[in-house]
């Protein structure tokens, strides 16, 4: 069985679901059976290099209380959750055109998963910026990735097709944002959603696939997504 898992490394909803997908894969009794394929979903492209906070950009689109409505819950949430300290408002915010080549780089040297588990640890637990070129070589070398190999990768730019191709994927299979996923090219998840949901999403999967492969229905009412506007949870507006 097939499960690809669109998100983008400030995405905090994603980092969460990365952790709970990891859980509910633990629990789950065909995991060695399960492919898991990360792929690329850029949700702020346009920001400058350098970064900017997560307060600033809260300000700029006029939505300070979101702070308090959305993003501070999420660390509490994660906090339960294990994930501790997870980092959403004290961070900065960056493109992550260049992270998601390095990732790309990762998964064809048969790290991706480990790669992007990693990256979003050290974004939220470290409030880590991955945003030039820089930086993310800093972080490929701590992930014990060949540093002089990672430069040449950034340097000629041969993944950025395929993080634009993974972009385009997700939003011709319907994804608006991140979290995203599709298990085994039939059941959807379109925001996040608890470790019991995600277990129970995979077990119906795997029952379909076994018995005539139907279709599945789309998993309703998740606990947040992120969006190129930000972030939010049912009932209230972006971050």
């Amino acid at each position: 069985m097939k499960i690809e898992f669109w998100s983008d490394i400030v995405c905090p909803y994603c980092g969460l679901m990365d952790h709970r997908l990891h859980q509910a894969l633990e629990r789950f009794e065909h995991a060695a059976d399960v492919q898991l394929v990360h792929r690329s979903f850029q949700l702020h492209p346009d920001l400058p290099r350098e970064g900017v906070t997560q307060r600033e950009l809260l300000e700029r689109a006029g939505v300070p209380s979101v702070a308090d409505q959305v993003l501070r819950p999420i660390e509490r949430q994660a906090a339960v959750e294990g994930l501790a300290p997870y980092r959403v408002m004290d961070r900065t915010l960056g493109p992550t055109d260049l992270a998601h080549e390095l990732l790309a780089h990762a998964t064809g040297l048969g790290r991706g998963n480990e790669a992007w588990t990693a990256m979003f640890r050290a974004h939220f637990g470290q409030a880590r910026k991955l945003w030039t070129a820089i930086e993310v070589l800093e972080f490929a070398a701590q992930l014990g990735l060949d540093r002089a190999e990672a430069a040449e990768v950034l340097d000629d730019r041969r993944y950025r097709a395929r993080v634009v191709a993974d972009q385009h994927e997700a939003r011709r299979l319907g994804a608006g944002g991140v979290p995203f996923l599709v298990i085994d090219g039939s059941h959807t998840i379109n925001g996040a959603v608890g470790t019991d949901r995600l277990l129970a999403a995979m077990t119906e999967a795997w029952d379909a696939g076994q018995a005539a492969l139907r279709p599945l229905p789309s998993v309703a009412q998740a606990d947040g997504v992120c969006g190129r506007d930000g972030c939010a949870v049912p009932g209230t507006g972006p971050s």
